[in-house]
């Protein structure tokens, strides 16, 4: 007996969301499991960290009793913060900038900034090591900001941008008609308004400035360097148990940094 047309499309309905939970337990087993044997091997005795021998807290101690691991990981913090805080003072005023006044060159220097996002990082390291070695920059904490400003800065304008199109340009106007200049109305009245981009686009950039290797390979020096360029050598050698170690402290890091974020989310509504 056949079933009626809405018996069937129910059916339908229920295999697809079926195939679809299916499918996403897939994808979420591909992208977790393979964390989560890594954070158990993280307590694992064993040095060549292959197979199981007992259960220790060796090699997070051996983390956070080796210096030039820990000078490493505070050279990223410092430059991840000064990255930010540029960037997020460049995206911010450059998206404005290029809002509130419209000039002919406008839609050429959008292009321009957005191509550090799409260049190979390869390139951009090449580029900037050249740019550097012309003018006679030696290579250092202050090289290694300029270079991580140039592809993180994009990510804040581009965000702000977006934010920009959604806010009402007659706020403005009523607060300079109210007496305020165009800066402080900017400041009172446009930029409350930017706050969740903003933040959006300062945890981007943070995000892509600790973890960034190659453009940072290319212009740190020895005194600069960062923990993922530490964490590269440490890999080469050959396996280290305190990478598992490492690994788990940047997965806690990442989660505590998108609790933050959410709870930025809910105070800035």
């Amino acid at each position: 007996m056949a079933l009626p047309s809405s018996a069937r499309f129910q059916s339908g309905l229920r295999i697809r969301d079926g195939i679809f939970r299916v499918w996403t337990a897939g994808v979420l087993v591909f992208l977790y499991l393979p964390i989560l044997v890594l954070a158990a091997y993280s307590f694992n005795a064993s040095r060549l960290n292959v197979r199981w021998t007992g259960f220790t807290f060796e090699w997070y101690r051996a983390v956070w009793s080796n210096a030039p691991l820990l000078r490493a990981a505070q050279n990223s913090f410092v430059i991840a913060v000064l990255t930010t805080a540029i960037s997020v003072v460049l995206g911010t005023l450059g998206a404005w900038l290029l809002f509130r006044y419209r000039f002919r060159g406008a839609p050429a220097i959008r292009t321009l900034a957005a191509v550090p996002m799409v260049m190979p990082e390869i390139l951009m390291g090449i580029s900037l090591l050249v740019f550097f070695a012309t003018v006679g920059m030696p290579l250092g904490f202050t090289t290694v900001v300029i270079g991580h400003v140039t592809f993180s800065f994009p990510f804040v304008l581009l965000a702000v941008q977006a934010r920009l199109q959604g806010l009402d340009p007659s706020l403005e106007e009523a607060a300079m008609d109210l007496g305020a200049t165009p800066w402080r109305a900017f400041w009172l009245v446009i930029l409350p308004g930017l706050r969740p981009a903003i933040v959006a686009g300062g945890l981007m950039a943070f995000t892509l400035s600790w973890d960034e290797l190659i453009v940072t390979f290319f212009t740190a020096s020895a005194a600069s360097a960062t923990l993922p360029l530490r964490i590269f050598g440490m890999a080469k050698v050959g396996l280290n148990p305190m990478l598992n170690a490492l690994s788990v402290l940047f997965v806690i890091a990442t989660i505590a940094a998108v609790i933050f974020s959410a709870h930025l989310k809910k105070l800035s509504r």
